[in-house]
């Protein structure tokens, strides 16, 4: 029989709203795994991914996906059953990362600050029951910030239901102003803060996939105290989570109160040229190469 152990089956795509931010990350991802050593193949998914694994018979997986079925536990339950090795987080971290309110409850309860999630009122139009102010709307299971939408104070109406699929569930939340942070944890130890800056109104889908849609500055000139928390709290979420791998937390620092907010934690971040998870692997002096190459050296099914 012929020895697969090197070779590693790229998974990207599939048919989510992130299918094509997806790509781009299998092709920096795959390219890197080529400069490795690996013998990597870049393999679309679709509803026959079980059959074409079979036939590609790899060694294990660089699951490049993002958003549902790759992010959400789906892909890693498949990759179990067929006892293919596999990057990332497991079935469990992946579902209930990918699950905002759910995941929000848990962290929550280990002592990081969340957002409150406010009840909202869906009908014609969407709206927080009972609030007022400011505040953001957004999918309960989607990545990359499809469908978030940020309802400003002097809005003069509430969104309508339609900018949403209607099978779409949805979450509110309060927003918070002040200025954007994330960590990437690897291994579970966090490498470091990079603040996220942008003409845009937030950091949107834009800006955080187009070249120069926002600026990226790391370390971010923050506080002691504040770098110190956000990357505490990263590494406190990837071990109650029970992530493997890689991890992105995302925070909202409300500067002008000093209150850190962590918003949602990625078990699948984007690996494209413009992605905050390379560049900080690069700011720790790992290159993308070898962050590609130890993610794979340590690729695992669920025990």
């Amino acid at each position: 029989m012929t020895d697969n152990r090197d070779r590693v089956a790229v998974l990207m795509g599939g048919w989510t709203s992130e299918a094509a931010v997806s790509r781009v990350s299998a092709s920096f991802c795959a390219q890197a795994a080529r400069n490795a050593g690996w013998d990597a193949i870049e393999v679309e998914v679709d509803r026959g991914i079980a059959q074409k694994l079979k036939e590609i018979n790899p060694g294990r997986v660089f699951n490049a996906l993002h958003g549902q079925i790759g992010e959400d536990g789906n892909i890693q339950g498949l990759l179990n059953v067929m006892n293919i090795p596999y990057t990332h987080s497991g079935l469990t971290a992946s579902a209930i990362a990918m699950d905002k309110l759910l995941a929000k409850t848990l962290l929550a309860g280990t002592g990081i600050m969340v957002p409150p999630t406010l009840p909202i009122v869906e009908g014609s139009h969407v709206y927080p029951k009972d609030s007022t102010g400011a505040h953001v709307i957004k999918p309960r299971n989607d990545g990359s910030s499809f469908g978030v939408v940020i309802i400003p104070d002097d809005q003069t109406g509430p969104p309508a239901r339609s900018m949403w699929p209607a099978d779409k569930n949805l979450i509110c939340e309060p927003y918070i102003p002040g200025r954007e942070l994330t960590v990437a944890v690897l291994d579970g130890t966090a490498l470091c803060v990079t603040e996220i800056t942008s003409e845009r109104e937030f950091y949107d889908f834009d800006a955080k996939y187009a070249v120069g849609g926002s600026t990226h500055i790391l370390p971010a000139d923050i506080p002691e105290a504040v770098n110190l928390k956000a990357c505490l709290w990263a590494e406190h979420a990837y071990r109650q989570l029970g992530c493997r791998g890689i991890i992105r937390a995302d925070y909202r620092w409300d500067d002008k109160n000093d209150a850190l907010f962590m918003l949602e934690v990625n078990t699948q971040p984007g690996m494209t040229a413009t992605s905050l998870v390379p560049e900080q692997a690069r700011f720790v002096g790992m290159s993308g190469e070898e962050l590609v190459n130890h993610l794979l050296e340590i690729a695992q099914c669920d025990d």
